[in-house]
C-alpha cells in the first residue's frame, strides 16, 4: 500500500478539477457547434429545394405570384406566409366579388287588422333579388312581394330605397320591381346567362339573403333539370333547376349563378320537411325571366291566351259518380267541361258543357258536357295542366284542343280570348 502526503493530495485534487472542467467545456461547444451546422443545412435546404417537387435547382415563383414569393422572403421567421388559393376558391371569389353588389335585399310591409278593425301596417317578409337595369330595375319572385303595402331595397352600400311593383306574373312566380337609386350612383346589373346548356353535376352558386343575412354565398351543384313543381292548385313551375346549394327562408328572389360568374336562374323554393335547407332547392330558369320581363316592364302583366269554359278535373268519386248516373267516362284524367261562355270562342267552335247540376262538399258543377284530355299538343289532367298548356299563347292565337263527347274522342280548332286578372291571380 502506497502512502500520499498532504501536499500531493491536494495536488491531485486541483488537476481532477480543471481536467473535468475541461471536459465539460469541450462538450458544450462541440454540441454548439452541431447545431449551428445542422440549422446552416436546413436553411440551404429549404432555399434550393424546388416548389414544384422537381429535383435540383432553386424554385422559382409561380405566374402572378412574384409579389407573395417576394413577401414571402422578407418576413422573419414565425410570420404567417401569404394566403394562396385553390383554383375552386378563386372562382367563388371571382364570383362573388363581382356579383354581391347587384343582390339586394327585399323587405315588405304588410296591412294587417287589429281588434278595433282598423288597418295597421306591420312587418311582412324578406327575400331577395337582383339588379339587372342601371335604373333600378329588380328581378325577384311574386310571392316576395304579393300582398305587399310597402317595399324597401337594401342595397350593398348600407342604404334602403322604397320600392314600387313595376309587373308581375303569379304564373310564373317571377316580379319585376323598381327604386330611384341616389344621384351619382351607379348600379351594376347581373349579367345573364342561360340554363339551356346545364348538365347535372355542373357547379352552381348562390347569393341571397337568408335569414336577413345579406349578401351570403353558399355553393352546390345541379342535382336534377326539368323538374316541374307544383305551387298552388293553378299553378306548375316548369323546366324548374334542382340544386343542392343551400336555399333558405330569404333567399327567395335571388340569382343562382354558373361558375363562370353568370346568372342562370332565379332561387325560389326549397323541398323542406323540417323547415330548413336539406339540400334539395329550386330555382327558375333565367330564360324563362328573360322570355317574359321586358313585356313585365311594358306592361306590367303578361297577356296569355284562355279558353272560355268552368272546367272541372276528373276525380275517384267524380268517376265513380259518372259510372253509377250511367254517363261513364271514357278516360280517368282529364277535364269535364261544366259550362261554356255563351258566345266565346269556345262556344263558337263547338265544345259542350253539362246539363245536370250536381253537388260535391261545397261545389256545385254541371256533368254531361265534354272532357278535355289535350290542348295544343300537351295532355291535360288538371286545371294546372291547362294554364301550362297556354303559358306560352297568346289572345286571337288557335290551338287544337282534343276532347270526348260521350265515347266519341274529336279534336277541334279554338280561338284563344284574353285571361282575366282573376285567373291570372
Amino acid at each position: 500500500m502506497r502512502l500520499y502526503s498532504k501536499r500531493q493530495l491536494v495536488v491531485g485534487i486541483a488537476l481532477g478539477a480543471m481536467g473535468a472542467a475541461a471536459l465539460m467545456f469541450g462538450g458544450a461547444f462541440l454540441i454548439a457547434r452541431s447545431g449551428l451546422f445542422q440549422q446552416k443545412s436546413l436553411a440551404q435546404a429549404s432555399l434550393a429545394a424546388p416548389a414544384d417537387g422537381q429535383a435540383g435547382g432553386a424554385a422559382l415563383p409561380a405566374a402572378g405570384n412574384s409579389g407573395a414569393a417576394a413577401t414571402a422572403a422578407a418576413l422573419p421567421p414565425g410570420y404567417a406566409q401569404p394566403v394562396q388559393y385553390t383554383m375552386d376558391e378563386s372562382e367563388n371569389i371571382g364570383v362573388y366579388e363581382r356579383n354581391n353588389e347587384s343582390v339586394v335585399n327585399i323587405t315588405t310591409e304588410v296591412v294587417s287588422v287589429n281588434w278595433f278593425m282598423e288597418p295597421v301596417p306591420q312587418s311582412g317578409g324578406s327575400g331577395s333579388g337582383s339588379i339587372i337595369d342601371t335604373r333600378g330595375y329588380v328581378l325577384t319572385n311574386y310571392h316576395v312581394v304579393k300582398g305587399a303595402y310597402k317595399l324597401f331595397v337594401n342595397t350593398a352600400d348600407g342604404r334602403q330605397h322604397e320600392a314600387s311593383v313595376v309587373g308581375a306574373d303569379p304564373q310564373n312566380d317571377l316580379a319585376v320591381i323598381k327604386f330611384a337609386p341616389p344621384a351619382g350612383t351607379t348600379l351594376k346589373p347581373i349579367a345573364f346567362g342561360s340554363a339551356k346548356g346545364l348538365k347535372v353535376g355542373q357547379k352552381v352558386l348562390a347569393i341571397g339573403n337568408p335569414f336577413g343575412l345579406e349578401r351570403t354565398l353558399t355553393q352546390g351543384i345541379v342535382s336534377g333539370l326539368g323538374r316541374p313543381i307544383q305551387k298552388d292548385d293553378t299553378t306548375i313551375l316548369q323546366n324548374m333547376i334542382q340544386t343542392d346549394a343551400s336555399i333558405n327562408p330569404g333567399n327567395s328572389g335571388g340569382p343562382l349563378f354558373n361558375a363562370a360568374g353568370q346568372m342562370i336562374g332565379i332561387n325560389t323554393m326549397i323541398y323542406t320537411p323540417s323547415g330548413g335547407s336539406v339540400g334539395i332547392g329550386f330555382a327558375i330558369p333565367i330564360d324563362t325571366a328573360v322570355r317574359i320581363v321586358p313585356e313585365l316592364i311594358k306592361a306590367g302583366k303578361i297577356r296569355r291566351g284562355w279558353i272560355d269554359i268552368e272546367a272541372i278535373q276528373l276525380f275517384p268519386a267524380l268517376i265513380t259518380y259518372l259510372k253509377q248516373s250511367g254517363q261513364p267516362s271514357p278516360v280517368e284524367q282529364g277535364l269535364l267541361v261544366s259550362a261554356v261562355r255563351s258566345g266565346s270562342s269556345a262556344d263558337k267552335a263547338g265544345l259542350k258543357g253539362g246539363a245536370t247540376a250536381v253537388r260535391y262538399g261545397s261545389s256545385t258543377f254541371k256533368i254531361g258536357g265534354d272532357i278535355i284530355t289535350a290542348v295544343d299538343g300537351q295532355a291535360v289532367g288538371s286545371i294546372a295542366d291547362l294554364y301550362t298548356a297556354l303559358e306560352d299563347n297568346k289572345p286571337g292565337e288557335k290551338v287544337w284542343v282534343e276532347y270526348y263527347r260521350g265515347k266519341q274522342k274529336s279534336r277541334i280548332q279554338v280561338t284563344l280570348s284574353a285571361q282575366s286578372q282573376q285567373q291570372d291571380q
